[in-house]
């Protein structure tokens, strides 16, 4: 059995739109990926600085707790 070659010729114009399109949706997805490491990266950065504020406030209560742990004592006497 043989192909006609107008009809191989179909095929190969049918296969590279095909893989037009399979580029195409790859590149948006390239793309989607940057925006989402973007956005992973700056989250990353705003936890950090939430988790040092908390770590920071919790410091500055021991601090202040023990301090007036400290007064009291004193003024109690």
């Amino acid at each position: 059995m043989t192909i006609p070659t107008a009809q191989m010729y179909q095929e190969v114009r049918d296969l590279a739109r095909t893989v037009d399109r399979i580029e195409s949706k790859i590149d948006g997805i390239l793309d989607e990926t940057k925006d989402i490491r973007a956005d992973v990266a700056d989250h990353e950065t705003r936890i950090r600085s939430l988790e040092a504020t908390v770590w920071r406030a919790a410091g500055g209560a021991a601090a202040l707790g023990a301090g007036s742990g400290v007064l009291a004592q004193y003024l109690l006497r």
